[in-house]
């Protein structure tokens, strides 16, 4: 089933990627702050004391300015750090995004070796980047499965965070990929039905 469904996952992913990148950097930015006024109007977010971010790369939507704004709200946010010796994403959390971050192995922003681990089943809400989204709640990430992993891993709601780009009716599955509860876009808030 594998090798089925990769040159599918490939197919969507280039056609996504070609859409995030007919998007300038005034839209981008536009629309990331509609989609975290979105989020923020959920009775989720109030809720939520401690939230898993992801640090975003420059093709996703950017939730970074929600740290800061999570942070002086009182919530405990913590952002997935590479574990070598697993090759696995866990939580740590953050205090200051100033003074907590450095650029991880994978050249992403994570948390300093020295931030404590969160718990994984502490975790109430964890915001999920990915290249495609459907309504049913599949993610389709860039392909290592690090996400996936982490998902497992980790309590909470699991929320995907997209722009309408990223939207498809219909994602090529495995079983391994993992489902979420919801999807914000700068649009709209997606509630994930069970089957």
């Amino acid at each position: 089933m594998k090798s089925e469904l990769a040159p599918q996952k490939m197919r969507v992913r280039a056609a996504i990627r070609a859409r995030l990148a007919a998007m300038t950097p005034e839209q981008r930015a536009r629309k990331s702050s509609r989609a975290r006024a979105l989020l923020k109007e959920q009775k989720l977010w109030h809720e939520a004391v401690t939230v898993l971010f992801y640090a975003p790369l420059h093709d996703e939507l950017d939730v970074w300015p929600l740290v800061l704004e999570g942070l002086e709200a009182g919530k405990r946010i913590a952002l997935p750090r590479f574990n070598s010796a697993t090759g696995t994403y866990l939580p740590a959390l953050i205090k200051d995004p100033h003074c907590d971050i450095v650029i991880g192995k994978l050249g992403i922003r994570e948390p300093r070796p020295d931030c404590k681990p969160a718990p994984s089943t502490a975790i109430d809400l964890v915001l999920v980047p990915g290249v495609a989204f459907d309504l049913q709640g599949h993610r389709l990430g860039r392909g290592k499965g690090y996400y996936d992993r982490l998902l497992r891993v980790v309590s909470g709601i699991k929320c995907g965070v997209a722009f309408d780009e990223q939207l498809v009716p219909h994602l090529p599955v495995a079983p391994h990929d993992y489902r979420l509860d919801c999807i914000v876009t700068p649009t709209r808030w997606i509630t994930v039905c069970a089957d």
